[in-house]
């Protein structure tokens, strides 16, 4: 499912137009950026909770010609899926 086939399904479970339906996505895509973006977390509970981890400076290597290099230290977004979602995948 892609970010319109969502807005449409989400417009015609809520009853809503489809640019209402856009707006919401939109905000809560935009509120959970920024929240992670400020360091925080994420919880919808039985859904899943969204958290930044801090991944380290480390060596890698070039796979064509094997040579080492640096692979700079990032922030990256993990997502840990709830309960409800997980027994309704299985």
């Amino acid at each position: 499912m892609n970010k319109t086939q969502l807005i449409d399904a989400m417009a015609a479970d809520a009853g809503v137009s489809k640019a209402a339906a856009k707006s919401a996505l939109e905000s809560f895509l935009g509120n959970v950026s920024s929240t992670l973006k400020g360091g925080g977390r994420v919880s919808l509970v039985g859904f899943g909770s969204w958290s930044v981890s801090k991944r380290a400076a480390r060596e890698g290597r070039n796979p064509q010609t094997g040579a080492t290099i640096q692979i700079a230290a990032k922030n990256v977004v993990k997502f840990k899926a709830g309960a409800e979602l997980s027994s309704s995948v299985n």
